[in-house]
């Protein structure tokens, strides 16, 4: 069978190309790679992680490594009762606390030791402003906070908190707290009422003698004037 044009012409290109790879060794490198080259392996499946608990010894410090561990616990203890502390005529503020033990002004006893102020006030004849002021028990035991006339403290009474000076009858001083804003005598007014014994009921007349400083006249609810 005679060869085509095509055939014989791919059969010179086959019979080239072979004689190149000889002349390149590159037929023996093929073959050579061929049997080296091994097959792909598969992973193999991972085993589970397993994780092992231990108990481990806390470290000490050495000074305390001997040592028992300390317990924890709860401990009951006893409430300290610290004494109260007793005003200058040696009686405790205790009495002045004990609502138990108050006695309230009757009505009548209040106005009638209201009366005898004014009267005072009159007699007095003095040129300086001054307010009248009837104690509640709220100025004389437990808060001991005195509140005064409001148009009273704005009209002449300092804008700013202040040192009060309490003269009583006697000339004694008494400093006490002025609170502006509030418009009430704060610290020191319940040293001045423990001092002079007042009581629910009584009458005090609150005359400004000074920009800070006020004499005081008290009137008994159940008694005269007290002086000193």
């Amino acid at each position: 069978m005679v060869a085509t044009p095509y055939e014989e012409s791919r059969r010179k290109r086959m019979e080239e190309n072979r004689k190149r790879m000889e002349a390149l060794n590159l037929t023996q490198l093929s073959q050579s790679l061929h049997k080296s080259s091994s097959p792909i392996s598969k992973p193999s499946p991972s085993k589970p992680r397993t994780t092992e608990k231990q108990l481990v010894v806390v470290r000490r410090s050495g000074r305390v490594a001997n040592q028992p561990a300390p317990v924890y616990k709860e401990i009951l203890i006893d409430r300290v009762i610290i004494p109260r502390s007793r005003t200058s005529s040696g009686g405790s503020y205790d009495k002045y606390r004990d609502y138990s033990k108050r006695v309230y002004a009757s009505d009548e006893a209040r106005v009638e030791a209201l009366d005898k102020a004014e009267k005072l006030q009159s007699e007095l004849n003095s040129p300086h402003p001054f307010f009248i002021k009837t104690m509640l028990q709220s100025h004389v035991t437990g808060g001991f906070w005195l509140g005064l006339p409001v148009r009273f403290c704005k009209k002449n009474l300092p804008k700013r908190d202040e040192v009060m000076t309490l003269i009583d009858e006697d000339g004694n001083e008494s400093p006490a707290t002025f609170l502006a804003q509030k418009t009430g005598l704060s610290a020191g007014w319940r040293g001045f009422a423990i001092a002079h014994k007042l009581a629910d009921g009584d009458a005090l007349i609150f005359e400004l003698v000074k920009r800070t400083a006020f004499k005081v006249y008290i009137i008994r609810v159940n008694g005269p004037s007290f002086r000193g």
